[in-house]
């Protein structure tokens, strides 16, 4: 019997991509077995309306850069070419249409689970993928019931069984943007290929009026 293929959905602003997104992706990739791990920059996240800082194309190549020469790691720029307001449930939906017979894992945190319900349409996004949910080492036990009368008892039980542990990593975008504008080091929080290109690209500097106070 043929074996479906297995995806991983990594979505995000990824302003800037960093060593705990890549880390992240690697502990799912290993712990569930996956034979790809789609990263997925969005456009403008309906849970972020302040939008990114870099632009649509910066982010884009940012990650392409972390991610190079990943084996099984590719970025899919659809939410970006498609605009507006990113609905993951839209992506699931494109990704399905272009994967009928894949098993889709969508990669979340469990902050990102305890705010399931305001996404939009959640009961379908939870039709299309399998919630792959992060046991981060600090955070308190995993509250699944959450997901009582969105998914049935067997979706819920293959959620909890695809549930990832990982350690703590202190380490978040907006913590580097800061250290950027303050004239911080970034080495090791980033892949060196990022770190050029945000120096390249002078991006995360204050502005000038910002500058004169």
């Amino acid at each position: 019997m043929e074996v479906s293929m297995r995806i991983g959905i990594l979505g995000g602003s990824f302003d800037p991509p960093h060593i705990g997104h890549l880390w992240i992706a690697e502990a799912v990739r290993e712990c569930l077995n996956l034979d790809e791990i789609r990263w997925i920059p969005a456009a403008i996240s309906p849970l972020k309306p302040d939008g990114p800082t870099a632009s649509n194309q910066q982010r884009l190549q940012m990650l392409r850069l972390a991610v190079f020469g990943c084996e099984g790691y590719r970025v899919d720029d659809c939410e970006l070419r498609r605009d507006g307001v990113s609905y993951t449930v839209d992506t699931l939906q494109q990704l399905k249409i272009e994967f009928p017979d894949a098993q889709l894992h969508l990669i979340m945190g469990s902050d990102s689970l305890a705010s399931i319900r305001k996404w939009h349409n959640p009961k379908l996004l939870l039709e299309l993928a399998t919630l792959a949910v992060l046991q981060r080492g600090a955070d308190d036990a995993i509250d699944f019931d959450v997901l009582s009368g969105l998914a049935s008892d067997e979706q819920i039980a293959k959620i909890r069984a695809c549930q990832v542990p990982m350690p703590l990593i202190e380490v978040s975008s907006r913590r580097l943007r800061k250290r950027v504008g303050e004239g911080l080091s970034i080495r090791f929080r980033t892949p060196r290929s990022v770190e050029a290109y945000i120096r390249a690209e002078k991006l995360y500097q204050p502005s000038p009026k910002e500058q004169g106070n």
